[in-house]
């Protein structure tokens, strides 16, 4: 079987990646009970009821802060995508949370990100003040983990794993990647040297922004065994119908994910050709003088680093705009029909937010951009509509 399993394709293993739990059900059973009856144990000299029991490949259960049949199911599924082995939390900053326990890092060298893990390391370092964070540009070290959110929150922009993963294990340090924005089989961190990975998997494996998960996922076993510890511990596995319903999102992953990327690309290319229209001109019935820059992957200078090679299965379906004033920002999103003024990303409807409204210190200009599995043609109709719209309304100011 494991040749086999070695040789399908992305679709197969989502929908057959479980298959060694599979039961009667077609359509997995939602199953919410806390706790599970015992075996029986019989006549005989006393023997606990979890003596053979082994988390990692669980063949019964007995509380769901251990393990649950849809978590182990999704786990199984996810381990497999990466080519390691997988663990669920409750959200994304508690697998973060779960990374920075499992390496224990001296330092933590990150820049820019998700402000939201920012806090989670300022929270890992009540417990532990010796901790410093450190920006890119220093000598690295052992004992440092190397964070590196890839694309980049909230812009989008590609980093060069390979690069500081090989700066990184020079010295004896780890490299962890916040590859939320590019899961499989957009890129995959291990292929390009990452010691661990984390997504949140409210997003793109999730889908249908309707459930809060993460998850982190090692190398090896041992390194399974050791998150999984902490998890149970500090108690923080998702609930069983979060798992239940990331397991039905997995299913059509691969769909959402390939049309939602080239949505993406085709709507940040057709952007930033508007934000090189000048003022009083326009493309494609667009404005100039809206847009004043588009940050994406395809669009990165490759000049250093080109981020095709890194993203073989297509680019983030998340981006950045930038707009010439604050105005106009506010007004796109209030403007546009198809995407909703929201903050999260990755569902299969289009989003877009000012992200001044999430994250205090960024430019009021910067606008967020979520794209679903719309038409894209429809997105672009939308978009060209509530360019014009704004565009008027600002010139009778």
């Amino acid at each position: 079987m494991t040749d086999t399993k070695k040789e399908q394709k992305l679709a197969t293993r989502l929908i057959h990646g479980d298959h060694e739990y599979v039961d009667d059900h077609i359509g997995p059973a939602i199953s919410v009970s806390s706790t599970y009856r015992y075996p029986e144990v019989g006549p005989g000299p006393w023997k606990s009821v979890g003596a053979d029991w082994d988390t990692f490949k669980p063949q019964r259960h007995y509380y769901s802060r251990y393990t649950v049949s849809t978590s182990t199911r999704v786990e199984k599924i996810l381990g497999e995508l990466h080519g390691g082995h997988a663990l669920l939390y409750s959200s994304g900053l508690s697998a973060g949370f779960g990374a920075l326990l499992h390496v224990k890092p001296k330092r933590v060298v990150l820049q820019g990100g998700y402000f939201g893990f920012h806090n989670t390391i300022q929270l890992y370092r009540s417990i532990n003040p010796s901790v410093e964070i450190v920006d890119f540009g220093v000598e690295l070290k052992q004992g440092d983990l190397v964070w590196l959110e890839t694309p980049l929150n909230p812009t989008g922009e590609v980093r060069d794993i390979s690069y500081y993963a090989k700066k990184a294990h020079a010295v004896g340090a780890k490299v962890g990647v916040d590859a939320t924005f590019a899961p499989p089989p957009l890129q995959n961190p291990f292929k390009w040297g990452a010691d661990i990975v984390m997504h949140s998997a409210t997003k793109y494996f999730g889908g249908h922004s309707d459930l809060l998960a993460g998850v982190l996922v090692v190398k090896t076993e041992e390194e399974w065994r050791h998150i999984w510890h902490a998890r149970t511990y500090l108690g923080n596995p998702p609930g069983s119908l979060e798992s239940w319903l990331l397991l039905r999102s997995l299913r059509t992953f691969g769909l959402r994910i390939a049309t939602q990327s080239k949505n993406a690309t085709e709507l940040a290319t057709w952007l930033n050709q508007i934000a090189k229209t000048p003022k009083g001109k326009t493309f494609d019935g667009a404005p100039g003088g809206v847009i004043e820059r588009v940050w994406h992957g395809s669009l990165q200078d490759k000049t250093k680093f080109d981020p095709a090679k890194q993203h073989e299965g297509g680019y983030a379906p998340t981006f950045g705009v930038l707009t010439v004033d604050p105005y106009q920002a506010q007004r796109i999103p209030e403007k546009l029909k198809l995407f909703t003024h929201a903050t999260s990303l990755g569902g299969v409807e289009s989003l877009i937010e000012q992200r001044k409204h999430s994250s205090e210190n960024e430019d009021p200009r910067l606008l967020r951009i979520s794209v679903g599995i719309e038409d894209i043609e429809d997105l672009k109709t939308d978009f060209r509509q509530a360019l014009n719209a704004v565009f008027k309304e600002k010139a009778k100011l």
